[in-house]
């Protein structure tokens, strides 16, 4: 008969002289049956995320038509369209905490403060954040519930400006105390798993699955059948991801950034590093390595260069430059919600418990501008992907009606990831209530 594991156990054991631990998806075994609740913490385990891209979008074929649950999203958003019962759209807000380009947009959805001047450059300025960022506040209030106090994730690399933290980094632990986004996926992966294999390793007769096979046969005998099954999957998803690291570049050389997704001949992978990078996070969640995350899809300004779209120049200059109605920014912003659709699918397609990983999730997916353009920071794109554990209701369009404070969205979001916060921002960026008709 299945028995009742704790919630904390983890496969161990050496491989070529070295410690490894393989971490175990959430298993029917760490639940008891009549309450499913997990053994060691009373409830499934609540995730904060930040899924962030740069530049802003399109403001006039953003909004939603219709609100409340069935609306109909616009072209840019239509690739979330197959996700929609999760993803929840608040428009018509706006930053209250300063009006700079960028830089006020960028501090002001993630810390609900005005930005931190360092001082000068050519005709702007240099800043970074005035506190932490609201990935860290979830971090502040999970800690010591998981291994990693918070991840932070790249997708596409820093072509920015010298505008200080601020246009570089997503994740900040206070005044010019940036978190970097790791961009490479064999990085990310041997911080999660366990040291680098050796390159002389022949990984198809050894991997750190082979170190645990003994432990794996012993587990399964303990399991159900389903528990069983999803052992499996996860194990063969680790197992993937090692031959897909083996298979390409693991290491850098100088004047290459570090990966193991080489640029196309066209430029940056970005949908192959989204892809593999998106396997990590999920996976790691999966493994509950950590509650809180953010994606660094682009940086704030970004000049990366969307050549799936047809760009030829970096999207900030495009944004500036390209005549209206603007069709390749436009399309920059549909295919930067294609790459949010793959990593929201995956997390929608990876069982926990009774559900799934995405509806374990409170996810804050927004951009440092309304317009890119304008540098607008009012009608604020925000989506709140998710169900928070049953908190959020998903699926909801909330229209504000009088240009409501963002950060009232942003308190939402930390409410669906059970934070418990009863204000959140500073000065013109504080607010004490939160969007209730996102709420479940």
């Amino acid at each position: 008969m299945p028995t009742l594991l704790d919630r904390r156990t983890l496969l161990r054991g050496m491989l070529r002289g070295s410690a490894v631990a393989v971490a175990l998806p959430a298993l029917e075994a760490f639940t008891d049956r009549g309450s499913r609740a997990f053994a060691t913490t009373g409830a499934g385990p609540d995730r904060f995320g930040v899924w962030f891209w740069g530049n802003g979008v399109k403001p006039d074929n953003w909004v939603p038509t219709g609100t409340g649950t069935g609306y109909t999203m616009t072209s840019q958003m239509a690739p979330l369209a197959p996700l929609q019962d999760y993803v929840s759209v608040v428009s018509g807000c706006e930053i209250k905490t300063a009006t700079h380009p960028h830089h006020s947009g960028m501090t002001g959805i993630l810390t609900g403060e005005h930005y931190h001047q360092l001082g000068t450059t050519r005709d702007t300025i240099v800043s970074t954040f005035a506190r932490q960022s609201v990935d860290q506040d979830a971090a502040d209030f999970f800690e010591g519930q998981a291994p990693f106090r918070s991840l932070e994730v790249g997708i596409t690399r820093f072509r920015g400006t010298d505008e200080g933290s601020t246009f570089q980094h997503l994740s900040h632990s206070g005044v010019n105390l940036p978190n970097p986004s790791e961009y490479s996926p064999t990085a990310l992966y041997q911080r999660l798993f366990g040291a680098a294999l050796p390159p002389d390793l022949d990984t198809a007769r050894m991997s750190v699955l082979d170190a645990v096979r003994d432990q794996t046969t012993r587990l399964s005998g303990r399991l159900g059948s389903a528990d069983k099954l999803r052992l499996e999957q996860h194990l063969d998803a680790i197992r993937t991801l090692e031959l897909r690291l083996a298979s390409g570049p693991v290491t850098c050389t100088p004047g290459k950034d570090p990966g193991s997704v080489p640029d196309l001949p066209q430029g940056e992978d970005v949908a192959g590093q989204n892809e593999v990078m998106s396997d990590l996070l999920v996976l790691a969640l999966a493994c509950d390595l950590t509650r809180a995350f953010s994606v660094q899809f682009s940086t704030c300004g970004s000049g990366v260069v969307m050549w799936q779209v047809g760009a030829t120049d970096g999207l900030h200059y495009t944004c500036h430059t390209e005549p209206t109605p603007q069709p390749v920014v436009e399309a920059a912003t549909t295919f930067t919600m294609e790459q949010l659709a793959v990593f929201l699918g995956k997390l929608e397609a990876t069982p926990e418990g009774s559900g799934n990983l995405l509806e374990r999730c409170s996810i804050l997916c927004t951009t440092e501008l309304s317009d890119g353009l304008t540098h607008s920071n009012s009608e604020f794109p925000i989506l709140i992907a998710g169900k928070g554990n049953g908190r959020l209701a998903g699926g909801v369009h909330y229209r504000s009606p009088n240009n409501e404070n963002t950060s009232k969205a942003v308190l939402t979001a930390l409410r669906g990831a059970g934070v418990v916060a009863p204000s959140w921002g500073v000065d013109a960026g504080y607010v004490t209530d939160h969007i209730s008709d996102l709420e479940a």
